[in-house]
């Protein structure tokens, strides 16, 4: 994977893509996946694990509830790792990752992942540059188990936005009632730390890429679904899957 540089990226859109069209393209994917992830439980054989990670406002619970959410509910399952608790702190840092690796059969979405440990620690020092480095190691390793060892594909993606779609939507959690439960005044003190979470996510990037990272630009949200709807198709198309016959 080539080195990355956030700055050099987008955040919007190719020129050229017509919102209502690609919409209308999303929903097609949305109804293929639907029977592909059906096909993926009923083989139970192999298992998907989305990773999503991006700042704050960059419309995690959204993706999540408009590209997964059309699914079986069965076969899908989703985990938000917050602030760990003392007894997970009393573990390794992976340990109560691992407990919610997809079982073959399913898809499991990590709304922000075991990456915070090497992301929101280092930003705030709780983290050194060797810890972090340990750490990026011990991930690489866990993906790979992941992947050998239970049949395991694995898609990350960061849902790049630009700080200044990011204060817009920080500031409509003060102003719409519909998403004021989402506001948090921390959100507006770890903006102001965008430079030090760029240089973060770029070590993360670059150094944790054994499995690649898609980075999706997610100032509009319906290119963003599109994208990540587009990539998580292709995947469940690859893995060559069939129905199993009558039981023996």
């Amino acid at each position: 994977m080539p080195t990355v540089r956030l700055q050099k990226i987008s955040t919007k859109a190719p020129k050229g893509f017509s919102k209502d069209k690609t919409k209308q393209k999303t929903l097609l994917m949305l109804e293929e996946i639907s029977e592909l992830q059906n096909l993926l439980y009923a083989e139970s054989k192999q298992a998907i694990l989305v990773v999503i990670q991006g700042m704050d406002a960059s419309g995690k619970d959204g993706l999540i509830r408009d590209v997964f959410g059309s699914m079986n509910p069965q076969g899908v399952q989703v985990e938000s790792f917050k602030a760990p608790t003392p007894k997970e702190l009393s573990h390794d840092f992976l340990w109560r990752i691992h407990l919610h690796a997809p079982a073959k059969g399913m898809i499991q979405v990590f709304n922000r992942s075991h990456y915070e440990d090497i992301l929101v620690t280092r930003v705030h020092k709780w983290c050194d540059d060797a810890l972090a480095l340990k750490r990026m190691k011990a991930i690489n390793d866990f993906e790979e188990l992941l992947q050998a060892h239970n049949q395991t594909r694995i898609l990350k993606f960061y849902l790049h936005i630009s700080p200044e779609e990011q204060q817009i939507r920080l500031q409509e959690r003060l102003a719409d009632k519909t998403k004021q439960w989402k506001y948090n005044e921390k959100d507006f003190e770890e903006a102001k730390l965008w430079k030090e979470y760029m240089a973060a996510y770029e070590a993360c990037f670059n150094t944790c890429n054994k499995l690649p990272w898609h980075i999706i630009p997610s100032d509009q949200n319906w290119y963003k679904e599109y994208v990540v709807a587009e990539i998580l198709l292709n995947t469940l198309k690859s893995m060559k899957m069939r129905f199993p016959g009558l039981k023996k």
